[in-house]
């Protein structure tokens, strides 16, 4: 047995599927003529043949030293040195640089190395998404191939028949999210079949991948430790795919088909939804929602509790344990998650721990920070937008009465931000407290925050150099989860407002759209959306599209959200903001008349007065039409007529 790592089993075989050019997820491998005597003879050889297909998963979060994977108007990057992230291409508009022949290891997790070169059992550093769909899709296409030979049980059969199913539709959805239609492979092409497959349009695709996560959903297990063939590895079983995850991405799969760009084009209306296709992924979250109502697993998915919120992206001394679950594992809120390769938790440590909060504190290089228009989505504990007129919302003090989900991601002026306190050369006391008024010592836009925020979604106030919680000892694990329950309830909120109009309508469950943004918003302490915003399609949606901003910020979802909105080059969506303002009443550093430094006023930095508090552009984004899809590789386009450009490129 070889375990690729304590979460998934590798059966005995595994198989290398080396291949041998750009172009070769449409063709055939030689390496691919495997005798069914070995890799499908029986169940543990068929599912180590099956679970490499885990490993076409990119580690998104730790794919490379440090990870660029915001690329909406919700982060920017600090200047100087850190022009090879894609989010830095995506500003100037050179959406080229997510190829690798264009930029090499620079293009990061979307399209590191080649397909050639791909290989499932490699570190980190080796995982990325095109490659791994291309070779993904060639594997479970194989695999289905020769499922007649297995001669296994029913439920063994299904296993593995789910498993394969649901890959295909993924690694396919993946790619048309970025790339619009593509030929959807059902099929192992021989070596000698000439390539006329042309290029289906996006709702095409997204009808076969649908057809796909049906049968996987169908076939699929809701716990695997509830089975049979895996039961004896309870405890083990948490990464596979479940009914619950093929649910969520057949309703994920419909509703980015409904949206206003996969619908109208370019040229729609962000509220022009297509409301069959927005009532097909309804009813499939709402079959989500019933199934888990009705699951006895021991396992079950549900919210976290607020106060363990955290833990779906991070854990920190707890042994390296991958994150997504409460503390004691009784409740999990990921739905799809992908392994950790290499170090595993030590990926965090070398590389994306260090870049949220500073270079003078955490001694890091690249510095990820919110923009200050993005920082404006967090609204006001009551649930109202703070452009609302009756939000309560203060310029003078800021920081007052926010969301709860602003101060557990946010850092701005006055937060505590090193616990240990040093004195004598290592003194310390400049850096305890965020000092990010214009002019503070952490504004600076190489070393601090160009924005007057930082990002501590993903990490602890421990996290720097004298505290040391991304240290050996604590073994931080940042790994953030493809899907998990929270944006499953805002999906089908929007879904439900864009099919019927009605944000108090439903399919498939009881549940109405208005009570599962609802539901989000009670985890985290914040009033219910407003009757203002709850009776109007238009206002309601625009709430669902906030909320998806704070809920699921900065996980890699806004970039596609603005896209697939046709929002990515309208203003306010294309600007880039940081916030001015001096501080009034608040902490301050005093030295003494012997050059001792103190700090007066610590403690209370969401009461602090401010003034001039204004919004500075730093950064607007000139994008055009063709913005809005990625470019194909050009060894793509030319394969033969039937293979196109996307326009503008």
């Amino acid at each position: 047995m070889k375990f690729l790592n304590k979460y998934i089993l590798l059966g005995a075989l595994t198989l290398s599927m080396g291949l041998t050019s750009c172009t070769d997820y449409l063709d055939k491998s030689p390496e691919s003529d495997i005798s069914s005597t070995d890799a499908f003879k029986d169940f543990k050889n068929f599912q180590g043949f099956t679970e490499e297909l885990y490993y076409c998963i990119p580690d998104f979060t730790n794919g490379y030293w440090t990870n660029s994977w915001n690329w909406g108007e919700d982060e920017i990057i600090n200047t100087g040195g850190a022009n090879f992230h894609f989010g830095y291409k995506v500003d100037q508009g050179d959406f080229w640089g997510w190829q690798s022949e264009h930029d090499g290891w620079q293009a990061g997790w979307l399209d590191r190395g080649s397909v050639a070169s791909f290989n499932p059992g490699s570190d980190r550093f080796g995982h990325s998404l095109y490659p791994g769909c291309m070779y993904g899709i060639r594997k479970a296409n194989l695999g289905l191939a020769n499922i007649d030979n297995f001669k296994g049980t029913k439920e063994e059969k299904d296993l593995l028949m789910g498993q394969l199913y649901f890959f295909r539709a993924w690694f396919h959805f993946q790619l048309i999210q970025y790339l619009g239609g593509l030929p959807y492979i059902d099929r192992v092409l021989p070596a000698d079949e000439v390539l006329n497959l042309p290029r289906e349009t996006y709702k095409e695709c997204a009808d076969k991948c649908a057809a796909d996560f049906r049968k996987a959903a169908d076939l699929l297990p809701i716990d695997w430790d509830d089975t049979k063939a895996m039961g004896g590895l309870k405890g083990k079983n948490q990464l596979r795919v479940t009914k619950i995850a093929a649910l969520g991405y057949l309703g994920k799969n419909y509703l980015w088909a409904a949206s206003p760009l996969m619908s109208k084009g370019v040229k729609g209306d962000t509220y022009d939804y297509d409301k069959d296709y927005a009532m097909k992924a309804a009813q499939a979250f709402g079959e989500l929602f019933e199934t888990l109502k009705t699951s006895t697993s021991k396992n079950p998915i549900g919210l976290l509790p607020f106060d363990q919120y955290s833990n779906n992206f991070v854990t920190v001394s707890e042994g390296g344990k991958m994150p997504g679950q409460t503390k004691d594992g009784s409740v999990t809120e990921a739905i799809f998650r992908g392994p950790t390769y290499g170090s595993g938790w030590g990926a965090s440590r070398w590389g994306q721990a260090l870049a949220y909060g500073g270079s003078d504190i955490n001694d890091g290089g690249v510095i990820f920070l919110p923009t200050a228009n993005y920082v404006n989505y967090y609204g006001m504990a009551n649930g109202l937008p703070l452009n609302d007129p009756h939000s309560g919302f203060d310029k003078e003090h800021p920081w007052k009465g926010r969301d709860p989900r602003f101060y557990h991601d946010i850092k701005f002026d006055g937060c505590r931000m090193v616990k240990k306190e040093t004195t004598g050369k290592d003194d310390n006391t400049k850096w305890r407290y965020a000092d990010l008024q214009t002019g503070g010592a952490f504004r600076s836009e190489t070393r601090g925050s160009r924005t007057g925020y930082f990002d501590y979604k993903f990490i602890t106030t421990g996290c720097n150099k004298w505290d040391d919680e991304y240290g050996w000892s604590p073994q931080i694990h940042i790994h953030i989860p493809w899907m998990r329950l929270a944006d499953v309830y805002l999906m089908y909120a929007e879904s439900i407002v864009a099919a019927t109009g009605n944000p108090s309508a439903n399919a498939t469950t009881t549940m109405t759209g208005l009570q599962a943004i609802n539901a989000v918003r009670d985890r985290a302490g914040v009033d219910p959306v407003s009757g203002t915003y709850s009776t109007d399609a238009h206002k309601f949606m625009d709430e669902v599209r906030r909320e998806r901003a704070v809920e699921l910020a900065f996980e890699g979802h806004r970039f596609n959200d603005l896209r697939r909105w046709l929002l990515l080059d309208k203003y306010p969506y294309n600007i880039k903001t940081s916030q001015e303002f001096q501080r009034v009443e608040g902490f301050s550093i005093v030295t003494d008349k012997d050059g001792n430094k103190s700090i007066v006023g610590a403690g209370d930095e969401k009461n602090e007065k401010v003034s001039g508090f204004k919004e500075v552009q730093i950064l607007k984004r000139n994008f055009t039409d063709k913005h809005y899809w990625l470019p194909l590789k050009k060894s793509d386009t030319q394969l033969y007529e039937g293979f196109p450009q996307n326009p503008g490129w």
